[in-house]
């Protein structure tokens, strides 16, 4: 019998490089529907329905901090260079034994926003950064 794969054993890579996450979230694509009707269909039929427009959503990576590592700023300022460095990220959903299941492959993403943990003096919690990205598209590949 073969169980589903689970969640937490995964890898985001960019640059040839694995870098560890501890949450990554926005693997979400939708096709926007388009309407149609004309006025020589009857009131009580239903609209015709096309595919429209695919739509992504902004993908968040969150991870603890870590001192004198600080490449997520960097990248979100962009190393002070006038122009956005985009990259193109690969998130692999891993099997027990590491090999990739299913993997996202994410193109031309920067980040939009850089978040960095909420402080709170009487806390337990690890210091968490987020970085979230815009790109221009998502494709999946199973193994």
């Amino acid at each position: 019998m073969a169980y589903p794969a689970t969640v937490f054993h995964y890898k985001v890579s960019w640059n040839n490089t694995d870098i560890g996450f501890s949450d990554v979230s926005g693997l979400t694509q939708e096709i926007q529907a388009i309407e149609y009707r004309d006025g020589l269909m009857s009131g009580n039929t239903p609209s015709l329905r096309r595919p429209g427009i695919r739509k992504v959503n902004n993908i968040t990576l969150k991870r603890g901090i870590v001192a004198q590592n600080n490449d997520l700023f960097l990248w979100f300022n962009n190393n002070g260079a006038p122009n956005v460095e985009r990259r193109d990220i690969s998130i692999s959903l891993l099997s027990d034994e590491g090999d990739p299941l299913m993997v996202w492959n994410i193109s031309q993403a920067f980040p939009v926003k850089c978040e960095g943990p909420g402080l709170k003096a009487t806390g337990n919690d690890i210091a968490i950064e987020s970085i979230e990205l815009v790109h221009e598209g998502i494709t999946v590949r199973t193994t």
